[in-house]
């Protein structure tokens, strides 16, 4: 990457900019980088929300607009849109055109897997994909929905890694030694119910019972946010809680009820996994399963979305309509307990993809400036 000196950077009013996915795409030298994203606007204290403290993004209005122009080039939007309203979103859209910033997007969930009508997500990508002078999304199939869908073309731009070098060095290595070694072990297939989002389906967890039943030396880890089964919480789920405990009880699945993990407690925990299967009834792409790739563990997904467009190495299988196929999940879990080698990218070879996807933002950066 041609290095630039910090007066001639592209200023990047990212939305947002303290999140995982964005903050790896930067290069790994500072003296690479080409752009700037500027900082989150945080909030007034007392009226930050839970959820993190740039929302709702405060870049996502008109007013920010105008008394910022003078302090970013371009606006790039990820995710958070759907803390404002319609007509808020085609304002700030307004104010961008009015002076000459172009807008970016990027289309991470053609269907928002928070919310169980995808009308208002819907609405929102009208929005946006309609206005934006480029578009990146995460995989071919995704591009594909949206140029039938919208008859735009977007840039095939891959997740960056999740976890961190070192960790994935450490992890790696560590299923590696496992991989060659004679003794012989428990394999461990886990499923993460979260928090029971609105796509996230505890109708896997019967059927995976049975086929983990009845394969050598494995054991089902069920994992859930504590809330759930707690009778005193507002998100307390009584059928939920009770099949989850009976299921304990009669042996069929080891149960670990705990907060939302650290950072790096999600590390460790993925990392303990020889199979992560992902209980999604829709949806599009999926961080949790680049972060579990990179950690070594197989991940099985379900055939909706795009999850299997992620990597080569992810083994579907079907939902029918709230059930799950039982024979396609069989297939894939024992596909990938047979697997012979660590699946996903090692640390060196996501460096590599981190290097470009930094260059390949800043080329369509400069494009759009260029015009």
């Amino acid at each position: 990457m041609t290095s630039q000196k910090a007066s001639t950077m592209i200023r990047v009013a990212s939305v947002p900019q303290d999140q995982v996915y964005i903050r790896h795409l930067e290069p790994l030298q500072e003296q690479d980088r080409g752009s700037l994203r500027l900082p989150d606007p945080i909030h007034a204290p007392g009226s930050q929300s839970e959820q993190s403290p740039w929302w709702p993004p405060l870049m996502l209005t008109p007013e920010w607009v105008r008394d910022n122009h003078q302090r970013f080039d371009l606006m790039h939007i990820h995710f958070g849109f759907d803390a404002v309203d319609p007509q808020t979103l085609r304002n700030t859209i307004t104010e961008l055109r009015h002076f000459h910033k172009p807008l970016v997007y990027t289309v991470h969930d053609l269907i928002n897997p928070h919310q169980p009508d995808a009308t208002a997500h819907r609405q929102m990508l009208d929005i946006l994909i309609a206005s934006a002078d480029a578009l990146i999304t995460l995989t071919d199939g995704a591009a594909a929905e949206i140029a039938a869908q919208w008859h735009r073309a977007a840039h095939v731009l891959p997740h960056p890694h999740v976890v961190d070098f070192a960790t994935m060095n450490r992890l790696r290595r560590r299923r590696e030694v496992l991989a060659v070694s004679s003794q012989r072990r428990t394999r461990h297939i886990g499923v993460h119910l979260k928090g029971l989002r609105a796509n996230i389906s505890p109708a896997i967890l019967e059927p995976l019972a049975r086929i983990v039943a009845g394969i050598p030396d494995t054991e089902l880890q069920v994992n859930i946010h504590r809330q759930v089964l707690d009778p005193s919480n507002r998100e307390y789920k009584a059928d939920l809680a009770g099949q989850l405990l009976e299921g304990e009880k009669q042996g069929k699945w080891n149960l670990e009820a705990h907060e939302y993990f650290s950072e790096q407690e999600l590390f460790e925990y993925l990392g303990s996994l020889d199979v992560n299967v992902l209980p999604y009834r829709f949806g599009t792409h999926s961080g949790w399963l680049e972060a579990a790739l990179d950690t070594g563990a197989a991940i099985v997904a379900p055939d909706c979305g795009q999850y299997v467009g992620q990597h080569a190495s992810v083994a579907p299988y079907r939902w029918d309509y709230d059930r799950v196929d039982e024979d396609s999940l069989e297939e894939a879990v024992k596909h990938q307990l047979a697997l012979s080698s660590v699946p996903g990218m090692d640390a060196e070879e996501r460096k590599r993809q981190r290097m470009a996807l930094a260059e390949a933002h800043e080329r369509i950066y400069l494009d759009l400036l260029a015009r």
